[in-house]
């Protein structure tokens, strides 16, 4: 009888935390979406249990990197000074729906729109470049100037879900937009 109870308590634990697990609930401003298991067997677009509707969504990252100097102005420290970066970028695209080959996009074409973006900055001093003029180029600010370029050129359909901007190993910011509710 104890095996049994022990056996059973094990799988309404795992039960539980599958339930859990399942259920991801997500807030943005007051409307909160609430999707369940059951609704992911709902193709996107289409109401749900509760009459939630079904986000399925597609990530793609890439990795991108370019050299340039900057100086960050007003600041009490060596980084007031002229110096240089290799600095990484990893940029995370998202959208719902894939093409007839199912990509979401194409790398190819990913990484050249990311090109684009990235390829003034390189081997520049970020001050000179019109984006920094006016704001100093942080590691933050350059996640926020790429995010903005590159959300200006993808195709409908697929936007920035996020940019990490590395100027060392160990040293990045991150810039997002939270996803407005309908």
């Amino acid at each position: 009888m104890l095996e049994k109870r022990r056996k059973y308590n094990a799988g309404n634990e795992l039960s539980l935390c599958r339930q859990a697990h399942n259920a991801l609930t997500c807030r943005s401003d007051n409307a909160i979406i609430r999707r369940d298991a059951d609704e992911r067997r709902h193709a996107p677009g289409q109401t749900g249990p509760g009459g939630s509707v079904a986000l399925d969504t597609y990530e793609l990252a890439i990795q991108a990197q370019f050299a340039a100097a900057h100086r960050l102005r007003e600041y009490d420290g060596n980084c007031e000074r002229l110096h240089g970066h290799n600095w990484k970028v990893d940029v995370v695209l998202q959208g719902q729906v894939l093409n007839g080959l199912g990509m979401l996009l194409d790398f190819r074409e990913a990484k050249r729109l990311i090109e684009e973006v990235l390829g003034p900055f390189d081997h520049q001093c970020l001050n000179d470049l019109e984006p920094f003029r006016d704001q100093n180029p942080t590691t933050e600010n350059i996640a926020r100037t790429v995010y903005e370029m590159l959300s200006a050129r993808l195709p409908e359909g697929i936007s920035v879900a996020k940019i990490t901007a590395w100027e060392s190993d160990h040293c990045g910011a991150t810039y997002s937009r939270p996803l407005i509710a309908d």
